[in-house]
């Protein structure tokens, strides 16, 4: 089942009573309305949909909308990438906020790992394609999910449980129960959920043992709900809800060796063949496609330890609704959330010991509050919405590094491999006097062992955004409706980095000798350029090898990181090394769009619309962000949005069918990028999203439900996307498409169900997902030679196809059913994100996505 949702129930707002039955409510304009009716894309997705697609959180909506699609790096929560029309804010950094806003039961989540627990006792769940920040609060620049869960029933007993098991030892179960405590007045409803699984990837170490897994689920969630309503009318929601996280996540899988690897490199350095991943199976051609499809099927990586994930999340949010007389109402929701989490990881995933995460901890608390007045006018024929804003939120991060004892080996490797491979090259670095230790170059170069160098990274950000907001529709006829809508938003910000701790045993020898040996200009002393042949030593390698420049970021400045020699951090020096920073970001923004629409009698809606959105800049949370003298502040990002639609009933209201036609100009777009030694931040000038999307639902009889979906998109940077910029990172960028944006999506499901007598029914569900090609990483070129581009090698991820099948029985009045599942039932291999490895020059590691998943599931109803 995809594209337009099934008829559902009463929503928030509607009147009491039945619906017709292919009538979808819906609250994207901040009030119950048919979705075939607002001039809006929107996809609405009901409970039975996420039931029958196994749709358990967000990052699975991507089952059930073709405009959705989502990516996962290596932590569980400050990675996650949502993406509408193949826009997206690439994540793996606390100061980047996402382009697709998440907000549950009304209230914003201000990081998609927050909104990342259980899908349980939803009513439903709306993606709104499009920039939408006149309503919908922060954020929203590409688009918003806005996820509403089932309201406590103030009349009658029941609830629900489910309970299913599958492959790779899946155990979840699911319940929920609602009661009465004074009828129709008050009444209680709780529900929760726990699930566990294997994880689908194995960690082997460097010996090949098997050490551990990732990518599994341990997680639990309980959420409890007060509702009442009195006879005033006067009516709300008091919501708290808890959820943990514990699975291990985020091993990566390489899919292509370094040239380390293949050329016996580890073994001058006493390292052997350790350094491999995924074994043989891993390519040494840089487009061995099938050897790198190979490598991830295997789901094999490396690393020195099970990582170690675990998150905590709870939060309160409490909304009112007070009727203004007949034809008004003043609505609150406010909520306070904090979420806290804590990672432990391999982070140059190999079986090396080189550089370690010792404890990632991340806390951010986030308050929100919204107020507004809606009603009707002109007998109906205007309604209109005013409203105000605020939110704050504190985000405190602490990571904790190491190196470990294969450091100095490693980087001897990297040497060698910059140097021609002439053994023992180590002893003219720098013109050193001393003698050569080819099995760690660092021991000599700065006196000192680098393993054990360990450094505590803090970072901070306290923001505050405040908002007014009108969103007015006039009925012009019968026929014509415009519909406008306001928001002036005002962001403020303060962020900072520093060093608490730092363990420093090799800065200081090194880099004493390499600035010793190297003139403002760029040359060493000698008068040579960086990376030329020393004449002072017959037959030797550069006096600095030009790979210095590019390792410093991590292969030495890691342990220098409080090193505070004047010519080290400094704007002049030429190494990018980490430098606290504190400062302060401010920005204000008009957000408004224009919509007309016109709806025929039969019925058929058209409409035509143009929003100005906003996502707010802020900081680089990042240790070099401020190297060089550099600003870590980023831009704040700006959309012009052009969209016409059709929106139709046909054939007696057997079909139903939905067209969007958009343009979306995006103006200092947002980019995160790694660059195997740092995280960096920044804009382009430029970045458009064009395409066309159809949905539509046919009911050729009672029984049998065909759905279908297809989304044609060209994200891309245009040609001329740099602007003024010249940087290589941004000019790289220009011609080429955004990350893991396919052009065509397309969706085809049908559902069967029919009655077995007068006890029994039965349904057979199907669904096709294709998927074109897309690349998975920032650049799709190496940007440090765009005069002779060369692709980036496994960048692209091939088209595929996955299909997922639900079969069920049970009784009549719900009380009981047993249901069979699988998704990806073909077990198509894919990844979501490609990556150059840290500190593996030439070296390729990929995080794969779902395998098939297959089980059996019990429900009951009471």
């Amino acid at each position: 089942m995809a594209g337009t949702a099934q008829a559902q129930d009463n929503t928030d707002g509607a009147e009491d009573g039945a619906v017709d039955e292919d009538v979808i409510l819906v609250t994207a304009t901040r009030r119950a309305e048919d979705v075939q009716d607002i001039p809006i894309a929107v996809t609405a997705v009901s409970p039975v949909q996420l039931e029958r697609q196994g749709v358990v959180n967000v990052q699975e909506i991507t089952s059930v909308s073709p405009s959705f699609s989502t990516s996962n790096a290596q932590t569980s929560s400050g990675s996650v990438v949502l993406r509408i029309r193949g826009v997206g804010t690439t994540s793996n950094n606390i100061g980047f906020e996402s382009a697709v806003g998440i907000f549950i039961d009304g209230a914003y989540q201000s990081r998609p790992g927050i909104a990342l627990s259980e899908f349980v006792d939803v009513e439903r769940v709306e993606v709104l394609r499009g920039p939408q920040g006149t309503l919908f609060g922060r954020n929203t620049s590409a688009g918003a999910l806005n996820i509403t869960n089932v309201r406590p029933d103030l009349s009658e007993f029941g609830g629900f449980a489910n309970g299913t098991y599958g492959n790779r030892d899946l155990v979840s179960v699911q319940g929920a129960v609602n009661v009465p405590i004074v009828q129709d007045t008050v009444a209680l409803r709780v529900t929760g959920a726990y699930r566990q699984r294997d994880g689908y990837v194995t960690i082997v170490d460097g010996a090949g043992n098997e050490i551990g897994e990732s990518n599994g689920s341990d997680q639990f969630l309980v959420r409890g709900q007060i509702g009442w309503e009195t006879d005033s009318g006067i009516r709300g929601r008091i919501i708290a809800d808890y959820a943990e996280s514990k699975a291990p996540f985020g091993a990566a899988i390489e899919v292509l060796k370094s040239g380390l690897e293949t050329s016996g490199l580890f073994g001058l350095v006493g390292l052997g063949a350790r350094g491999g991943m995924a074994g043989p199976t891993v390519a040494t051609n840089p487009f061995d496609q099938p050897t790198a499809e190979a490598a991830i099927n295997n789901r094999i990586a490396t690393a020195n330890f099970e990582p170690t994930t675990r998150s905590d999340n709870w939060g309160v949010t409490g909304e009112i609704e007070v009727p203004l007389g007949d034809s008004a109402d003043l609505i609150y929701i406010g909520s306070y959330r904090e979420y806290s989490s804590f990672e432990a990881y391999d982070s140059d995933f190999s079986g090396l010991d080189v550089f370690n995460v010792d404890a990632g901890i991340t806390e951010i608390d986030t308050m929100t509050h919204e107020l507004r007045v809606q009603g009707d006018a002109f007998g109906g024929r205007l309604s209109w919405l005013v409203g105000g804003y605020y939110s704050k939120e504190d985000i405190a991060a602490s990571t904790s590094f190491s190196l470990g004892e294969d450091y100095g080996e490693l980087v001897g490797a990297l040497f060698v491999g910059g140097t021609a491979g002439l053994s023992p090259p180590f002893g003219v670095f720098f013109n050193s006097p001393l003698v050569p230790d080819p099995t760690n170059p660092l021991t000599f170069l700065t006196g000192a062992d680098p393993a054990g160098t360990t450094a505590t990274n803090n970072y901070a950000q306290n923001s505050e955004s405040w908002s007014i907001f009108t969103h007015n529709t006039l009925d012009i006829t019968d026929h014509l409706s415009l519909t406008v809508g306001l928001r002036y938003s005002d962001e403020s910000k303060t962020g900072g980095y520093q060093q608490s701790a730092v363990n420093n045993p090799t800065c200081l020898g090194f880099f004493a000798d390499a600035n010793n040996n190297m003139t403002p200009d760029g040359l060493d002393r000698l008068g040579q350029a960086v990376g030329t042949a020393n004449p002072a030593v017959p037959g030797a390698p550069a006096s600095i090898p030009a790979t210095v420049g590019a390792l410093a970021p991590t292969a030495f400045g890691l342990s220098c990181f409080a090193f505070t020699a004047p010519a080290i951090g400094s704007d002049a020096n030429p190494f990018p090394l980490p430098r606290p920073f504190s400062g302060d970001f401010n920005d204000s923004e008009l957000i408004y769009t224009g919509k007309l629409s016109y709806s025929f009698d039969a019925p058929v809606n058209v409409y035509a619309s143009f929003t100005h959105g906003y996502k707010s800049g802020g900081f680089n949370l990042d240790s070099t962000a401020a190297s060089g003298g550099a600003d870590p502040r980023f831009l704040s990002e700006t959309v012009d949005a052009y969209e016409v639609g059709l929106k139709a009933r046909l054939l007696d209201r057997a079909v139903t069918l939905n067209i969007a036609a958009f343009r979306e100009e995006f103006q200092n777009f947002q980019v995160l990028e790694f660059t195997g030694a740092q995280f960096q931040t920044f804009n382009v000038p430029k970045a458009n999203s064009t395409g066309l999307e159809v949905e539509t639902v046919i009911r050729p009889s009672d029984n049998l439900t065909i759905n279908s979906g297809v989304t044609y998109t060209r994200a891309r940077y245009p040609q001329d996307c740099a602007g003024t910029q010249t940087a290589n990172n941004v000019v790289a960028l220009c011609g080429n498409s955004l990350t893991n944006a396919p052009e065509i999506v397309a969706i085809m499901g049908a559902t069967y169900e029919r009655d077995l007598g007068s006890y029994l029914d039965f349904f057979l569900t199907g669904q096709i997902r294709f998927e074109d090609d897309r690349r998975t990483s920032t650049q799709a070129f190496d940007p440090a030679d765009l005069a002779n581009p060369v692709l980036v090698p496994f960048d692209v991820q091939d088209s595929n196809t996955k299909i997922n099948l639900r079969a069920g029985i049970g009784a009549q009045d719900d009380s009981w059913a047993i249901e069979a599942f699988a998704t990806n039932l073909t077990n198509q291999v894919t990844r979501g994100v490609t990556f150059n490895t840290v500190l593996r020059s030439g070296s390729r590691s990929a995080f794969p996505q779902e395998p098939r998943s297959y089980g059996i599931t019990l429900r009951s109803q009471f």
